[in-house]
């Protein structure tokens, strides 16, 4: 595969990453089948594996340690932390409390020294951006943590996070991981322009849409269904009008795929990369066979003619269901922000 550089950081990636949220309890719980999947990856040319501390609470890191042993040197390895980590007020969040605390189990599940790319997994607005920053920038200077990157956070914050960071001599995210699919395509209203004004690099996760995309989602089929969709219900639910939305959406993308000789799969992946402002686009299989599918997308360009054809079933900009966004401000998802107390 060739290589794209990763922001300004000089350190060159390929045009896919292997995220590996679906190793483990939430997707494929065989350790051996998803180390399977990881040596594949590296031998087709990707050496960009992400994860998170949060995906099967562990679990995944723990696969991905494992697999990368002897074959660490080859990889950019990236993980994140934000979320709920077992039980406990402080188990979770953007606290420097918390964050020091996690990356020591992060690099115990990795079996690790170092992690390329730590990211911060959502936005925490109970804590300033100032205190995380703080925190990270240490990690870098120990050597614990080469660089550091945000994930699914509103272009407003990434701009703060940037002025924080020069303002206080802190080291600034030099990436951003956003949902960026042909269903949600939100973040090319402001993230994206935002991330190549700042020269940051771009990991998009989901571009399969959570599967929507995979060419099983087509009309007069019985939708399939998944540990993803039971535990994501909002996203799949087809009593949702957004959701009946989406399906139509892909409905008429795999007519399109099917008229210009392709498969839907690498379109959807195709089209993700093709943005100027992507640096490498984030593919989870669960399986070989899956991996193997999608692979070839790196290569494929779409013509003037298809992406037109593709705006014009869901136009730029645009997010069919809201909660494909990855994130919902407090100011959105919690009523008394915007009422007067009573």
């Amino acid at each position: 595969m060739d290589h794209r550089t990763l922001g300004t950081t000089g350190v060159k990636v390929s045009p896919l990453c292997l995220g590996a949220m679906m190793f483990g309890a939430w997707g494929n719980p065989d350790h051996d089948d998803s180390i399977a999947v990881v040596h594949a990856a590296l031998d087709a040319g990707i050496n960009v594996v992400d994860t998170a501390d949060v995906y099967s609470q562990g679990e995944s890191e723990v696969i991905v340690g494992k697999a990368l042993q002897g074959r660490r040197d080859e990889v950019v390895l990236a993980t994140k932390a934000h979320a709920q980590m077992g039980e406990g007020a402080n188990r979770s969040g953007n606290s420097r409390r918390w964050i020091v605390q996690e990356v020591e189990s992060s690099l115990r599940r990795l079996q690790t020294d170092w992690i390329d790319l730590y990211q911060i997994h959502r936005p925490d607005p109970s804590t300033a951006i100032d205190e995380t920053l703080g925190a990270l920038t240490d990690l870098v200077r120990a050597g614990k943590v080469r660089y550091i990157g945000s994930s699914t956070f509103p272009a407003g914050e990434i701009v703060e996070a940037q002025w924080v960071a020069e303002k206080r001599g802190r080291e600034r995210f030099v990436t951003e991981q956003p949902p960026y699919s042909i269903l949600a395509r939100g973040i090319e209203t402001e993230v994206l322009p935002v991330t190549q004004r700042h020269g940051m690099g771009v990991l998009p996760w989901s571009p399969l849409a959570g599967g929507w995309l995979s060419g099983r989602y087509r009309k007069g089929t019985d939708a399939p269904t998944s540990g993803r969709a039971a535990r994501m219900p909002a996203r799949y639910d087809l009593a949702d009008p957004a959701n009946r939305a989406k399906l139509d959406a892909a409905d008429a993308l795999g007519k399109l795929a099917d008229e210009h000789g392709m498969s839907l799969v690498h379109m959807a992946i195709a089209f993700v990369l093709e943005h100027p402002g992507v640096t490498s686009a984030i593919i989870g299989p669960r399986t070989v066979e899956q991996l193997t599918s999608q692979l070839d997308a790196a290569d494929l360009q779409l013509s003037t003619e298809v992406l037109d054809a593709i705006d014009d079933i869901v136009a730029p900009g645009t997010t069919v269901n809201a909660t494909d966004a990855g994130y919902a401000p407090p100011s959105l998802s919690d009523a008394t922000l915007r009422r007067h107390r009573r």
